[in-house]
Order: C-alpha cells, then structure tokens, then sequence
C-alpha cells in the first residue's frame, strides 16, 4: 500500500519508548508518533497514554523522501489532506539534503578510484 502525507490510517502500537511510539501500519511498514503527537498538553509517560497491541487511528504527518520515515499523529485528527497522490508522485514532500541516502556510491576500494583522482589533480596543478 502507498501512503501519502494528510492520510488517516489504522495501525497497531508495537513498542514504546520515551521519546514516542512506534505502530505498525502494515506487514512491512512501520511509523512513530513522538510524544508530542500523542495528545494535546503535557506527557510524561507514554505507558499511561498508550498499551502495546492496541489498535489506533493515526494521521501521517510526515514521509521523508530519501529514507522512507513515516511521522505520525494521534492528535492531528481533523488535518487537512495535502494529498490524494501515492509517496512517489507527491512533491510536498520535504527533503533533506543534509542526507546522502539519494546518491549512489556504493562500496568499492580507493585503489580503484586513485588512477582517476591523481589524474583529476595534475590537471588542477597544470602537469
């Protein structure tokens, strides 16, 4: 299933930490509600808010582009919907280019990239 920011969706809470927690949506994808998305005011401890296994209604808030991380919202339940279109057609998402995750390296030695960077810099160097 594809999901687009502004969906409301059901999930079931599969763990709890002190920073949120986490629901899964579906069999292979997974979201987090941050503490400050669990309810409007004050939360101190999640475990008085939320039981593992329990069945929720969530809002997307958020799908980061290049990692696939899914913010969720238990509060925002009458949020507008920016979006009817699946993640890889959206372009209001936000991107993060502090990230390298949508460049390509991969992993090889640097013995075989130095050919091709002692070459780069002698003609830096005018030799």
């Amino acid at each position: 299933m594809s999901y687009y920011v502004g969906q409301k969706v059901k999930g079931k809470i599969t763990g709890i930490q002190p920073y949120g927690a986490f629901v899964a949506l579906d069999e292979h994808t997974q979201g987090l509600i941050h503490i400050s998305e669990c309810k409007s005011g004050v939360v101190r401890d999640l475990k008085h808010e939320l039981t593992l296994g329990k069945e929720v209604e969530v809002v997307i808030m958020d799908i980061e582009q290049y990692n696939g991380k899914i913010s969720l919202s238990l509060r925002q339940e009458d949020m507008h919907v920016y979006s009817q279109a699946p993640l890889i057609k959206n372009t209001n998402l936000r991107k993060r280019f502090w990230t390298n995750y949508h460049l390509d390296y991969g992993f090889s030695p640097i013995a075989n990239q130095k050919e091709e960077w002692i070459k780069e810099a002698l003609t830096r160097i005018g030799k």
